[in-house]
């Protein structure tokens, strides 16, 4: 409902955002923030009634929609029995939050530690990697992203890293993305043989004694919506269970029906060996971000190395009741609507197809990848060379789109293509024509 929409109501709210709200990764003098009212389902809308598809899934988690009743009133039931507790205390409603996530990693799982978010998350599983081993180093991709905590941003690949390389023990490598080859690869599998063999030199010269943690996203979300070649994550596991290392996949992003599935690991595409991880971090789509809410799924060969000894780490809000009633109210509604199902039908017949016939029609469109409710596209000023688009044409892109109703996710030279999981064949019909308006104009 868009009723009761007052405009000066987003005056204020846009003016007191300039005067005291410091926001994150910008320069903050030219910053010039959409005010958003309210949303629901795949939409969003500012005072003055506009509205707009949310195909950013705001940063990609809102994956059962906007104020999805049924989880809106589980937090409103549970702030009338309990609205908070501290984590020493057992819960049900985190009992069962904890339950339910652990059914859905299937087999091999036993425990959850509740976070915050996805940071703390992968900070906390790279704590609980290095206690396990004994050993230090963590490995992760340059094109990564794993949140703004201390251990989680050094494990990132992208700039952001840089101004923050305080944490000790990171070692990088370069990650399967056969249309940017970092190994002259012109197949998907010489892709994944090259990167699984620069992956083994890594480990070697870093000394496989002293490396603690293999860390990886199911399908790396920000740098690019990158899904692993075949054969990738079983010779990740491999090269991890030849030297001991502890095998850590980051869902935070792609998790919780983002692939169709509860966990990208899970996808026949991204893992068609079945390779299990030893540890899940995830936030985001657990509970569409209603709550904040994130957390670590633990092997039992980790989970009882605690068991007479203290696992160092802890939060105040670690299983928050709000939070876990969220969770639960989450899961449960996404079973009984076969969310996981649209999304899965989504990108098979409606997203897959439909950018697919868009990169036909407008060649700055250089690549088409993903999976699900999970896409980007590649701009490139040059098809031939790949040569990314520049910032300048990004934001002309971004412009035309929200001029025409989408709320879109740029990043660097890409849009990706993240609509809620609940997102409807009408809705996608409407984007799809919004995107190829869009495109048509900036080549214009």
């Amino acid at each position: 409902m868009t009723t009761h929409l007052d405009p000066s109501d987003g005056t204020r709210a846009h003016d007191l955002d300039r005067a005291h709200v410091f926001h994150s990764w910008s320069a903050q003098g030219a910053l010039n923030p959409l005010v958003i009212a309210g949303g629901s389902g795949s939409e969003v809308w500012d005072f003055e009634g506009t509205r707009y598809l949310d195909f950013s899934s705001q940063l990609v988690n809102v994956n059962i929609g906007h104020t999805h009743p049924k989880v809106v009133a589980a937090i409103q039931e549970q702030a009338a029995i309990l609205p908070t507790i501290a984590p020493p205390h057992a819960n049900l409603t985190r009992g069962e939050a904890a339950k339910r996530i652990v059914e859905k990693a299937g087999p091999g799982f036993e425990k959850v530690f509740f976070t915050n978010g996805g940071a703390d998350a992968n900070e906390n599983a790279i704590r609980m990697a290095r206690q396990f081993t004994g050993r230090d180093k963590v490995l992760s991709t340059y094109r990564s992203y794993h949140g703004n905590t201390g251990a989680a941003v050094v494990a990132t690949g992208d700039w952001r890293r840089i101004p923050n390389e305080f944490a000790r023990g990171h070692v990088h490598f370069f990650g399967p993305f056969a249309y940017r080859s970092e190994f002259w690869s012109d197949s998907v599998e010489q892709e994944s043989e090259r990167a699984l063999h620069h992956l083994k030199r890594v480990i070697q010269s870093e000394g496989p004694g002293s490396i603690a943690a293999i860390i990886l996203e199911g399908i790396p979300g920000t740098a690019g919506v990158l899904v692993p070649p075949p054969g990738y994550l079983s010779g990740v596991r491999e090269l991890a269970d030849e030297h001991g290392i502890v095998l850590i996949f980051d869902e935070v992003m792609s998790g919780f029906g983002r692939t169709g599935d509860w966990f990208a690991w899970q996808n026949e595409t991204v893992n068609p060996d079945g390779i299990v991880p030893d540890l899940i971090t995830f936030a985001k789509g657990v509970n569409s971000g209603y709550v904040p809410a994130g957390g670590v799924i633990i092997s039992p060969a980790i989970a009882h190395s605690f068991d007479e000894k203290v696992f160092p780490g802890g939060l105040t809000y670690s299983g928050h009741p709000l939070a876990m009633a969220s969770i639960v109210a989450t899961i449960d509604a996404m079973e009984e609507e076969g969310v996981l199902e649209n999304a899965a039908r989504v990108g098979r017949d409606l997203l897959g197809p439909g950018l697919r016939a868009l990169a036909e029609k407008h060649e700055m469109i250089g690549e088409v990848r993903g999976l699900g409710v999970f896409w980007a596209l590649d701009l490139v000023a040059d098809p031939a060379t790949r040569e990314p688009v520049s910032a300048s044409v990004i934001g002309a892109l971004k412009a035309e789109l929200l001029a025409r109703g989408l709320l879109p996710f740029v990043a660097d030279n890409r849009v990706h293509v993240v609509p809620p999981c609940v997102v409807t064949d009408d809705e996608v019909a409407r984007a799809l024509a919004i995107y190829d308006e869009a495109f048509a104009a900036v080549s214009a």
